[in-house]
């Protein structure tokens, strides 16, 4: 098991902080797209483990746009089980959306995500619960004994979990299991863009929060097809790049853009300056030397790079001021802010 801890500032979500009574202690988040051969199954299991588990829960499918006879299937399940709730798009959005979504409406304090496959073990979720409640923050699964195809599916997904690790700073041997656990203020802090479902244990990570590793079963799809291929892949790297953007520079973008364009100044320079040895110790005369049009070609490269991390600090500064948010997060406070009225001082402590 791996344990990390980071820090960062991260924008809030739409989860409300505030407990509504009665609400279960267990969330299950379940997006389905295309899976109604498995749904059935895949209710009845997690009735089994969850009903030993002698807690309060809830099952929040999302069905995202499924054109199989998914949604009249899960309105079935839902009809008969009153722990089950289900939320419809009205096209299909992806998976991070329908993550992001099953977050939001979620009400226990911890919160579960699940595939509809039926590769992720139910019965994992009692374990999966006990480490969470060991002292962790977010709990990722790991499929140690991943039984998918090896080239198309294992390898893309070691390299892509090996330069996730690398860049994020955060060591987890599998990115891609759907199957993690979160308590739910860690979900407060975080937005889910792309395919970006898959990187909250580096958001929560960043944020301060204790992240876990834990192995766990996984089994060959019983049926249905696959909604992954290799060409995810680059979705993946694309929204990495994203990522050490949002953690390294979000709220100082001068710092990448001003030292990308006093990198390009100084290459710009240089090659000036050999542009000038060779004038006058080779002979090479500067309107025939393609060295002189590279260098100040890299100079205004420099120069409009200047100009946007200025761009970019104005943005960043207009997001933060406009919509009073803080650029970082408080773990616990005994003091109210000075610059508030008395009012205000007992409205925020209140949370209203």
């Amino acid at each position: 098991m791996t344990d990390i801890r980071s820090t960062a500032g991260l924008a809030p979500s739409t989860l409300s902080p505030t407990e509504v009574p009665g609400t279960p202690q267990l969330s299950i988040i379940i997006p389905v797209y295309n899976e109604r051969e498995n749904l059935r199954l895949l209710h009845d299991k997690l009735s089994q483990t969850l009903g030993r588990l002698g807690r309060s829960y809830e099952v929040l499918f999302i069905d995202d746009g499924s054109i199989d006879g998914s949604s009249a299937l899960l309105r079935e399940i839902a009809d008969s089980d009153p722990h089950v709730r289900l939320l419809e798009f009205v096209r299909n959005f992806g998976q991070t959306a329908a993550m992001a979504a099953g977050f939001d409406h979620a009400r226990g304090e911890i919160i579960i995500p699940l595939d509809a496959d039926l590769q992720n073990d139910p019965e994992d979720i009692p374990q999966v619960i006990v480490t969470l409640e060991a002292g962790s923050d977010v709990v990722s699964c790991w499929r140690k004994d991943r039984q998918d195809p090896w080239l198309t599916r294992i390898l893309p997904s070691h390299m892509a979990n090996w330069l996730i690790s690398w860049i994020s700073g955060v060591r987890l041997h599998d990115y891609g299991c759907t199957l993690k656990a979160y308590r739910r203020d860690i979900l407060r802090h975080i937005r889910l863009y792309g395919e970006m479902h898959r990187f909250i244990p580096i958001f929560a990570s960043w944020a301060g929060a204790r992240v876990t590793e834990l192995p766990v079963k996984h089994h060959p799809r019983r049926s249905g097809r696959s909604k992954y291929g290799i060409f995810r892949t680059i979705k993946v790297l694309l929204d990495l790049i994203t990522i050490k953007f949002l953690g390294s520079f979000s709220t100082k973008p001068m710092y990448l853009f001003g030292g990308l364009g006093f990198i390009s100044f100084a290459v710009g320079v240089l090659l000036a300056a050999v542009t000038l040895y060779q004038r006058f110790f080779y002979e090479v005369r500067a309107h025939r030397n393609p060295l002189l049009l590279l260098s100040v070609f890299v100079f205004f490269v420099g120069v409009q790079f200047i100009l946007s991390g200025l761009v970019a600090e104005l943005i960043v500064r207009t997001y933060h001021e406009s919509q009073g948010k803080r650029t970082y997060i408080l773990k616990e406070t005994n003091s109210s802010p000075v610059h508030l009225g008395q009012d205000e001082q007992e409205n925020r402590i209140k949370g209203v």
